[in-house]
């Protein structure tokens, strides 16, 4: 049976997202996964403290509260990921992994300036929020078009495998997902309806 997992991209109002945009000037700089389209379960690489950057490393996300609580209006895109049982089933353990040893990682600062110059490095444990999705794609069996330290948050609006669910605020997303989510489970491989952006 077919099923899926999320890309969340996202645009916060921090002083370094701005900074980063500033260079990338791509309209979303974070990149999240979750489990499902209730964004309850969201994880990616990033700040442990809302006031300071760093210390950073793989943190569960929540809307409404940490760094995303900061800001009431989050300009983000969700893309529906297609995975099969067995992938799934590595998308998870992935995902616990990271959970156990989360202390062992942290946020891979430098690779951004690498990341941007397109110079490909590797860091032993250290990874950018990309790199981490980049890597569980990877992971999963999904094939890369380049290393998963080259991956930018704008890169993963053109998988050719993935299908745009929603575009617009984050919160109020979150806030309204009862009522969105039964209707994008059913409706939103039909593109052309585009009633979610």
């Amino acid at each position: 049976m077919q099923g899926y997992f999320y890309i969340v991209l996202s645009q916060s109002g921090t002083k370094v997202s701005r900074c980063i945009k500033l260079f990338t000037r791509k309209p979303y700089n974070h990149a999240s996964v979750a489990v499902d389209l209730t964004l309850d379960e969201l994880y990616s690489f990033s700040r442990n403290n809302t006031r300071y950057p760093l210390p950073a490393t793989f943190n569960r996300e929540m809307i409404g509260a940490g760094t995303f609580g900061l800001f009431h209006h989050i300009p983000c895109e969700i893309y529906a990921v297609p995975i099969t049982p067995e992938e799934k089933q590595k998308f998870l353990e992935y995902i616990d992994y990271f959970k156990a040893f989360r202390t062992c990682y942290s946020y891979n600062f430098l690779g951004l300036f690498s990341t941007f110059l397109h110079i490909r490095w590797t860091r032993k444990e250290k990874m950018h929020c990309a790199e981490f999705v980049a890597n569980l794609l990877q992971h999963v069996g999904m094939e890369l078009e380049k290393q998963p330290s080259l991956y930018t948050p704008d890169d993963f609006r053109h998988l050719p495998n993935a299908t745009l669910v929603y575009r617009g605020e984050l919160n109020q997303f979150y806030q309204n997902r009862r009522k969105y989510v039964p209707l994008l489970q059913t409706d939103f491989f039909d593109t052309s309806k585009n009633r979610f952006t």
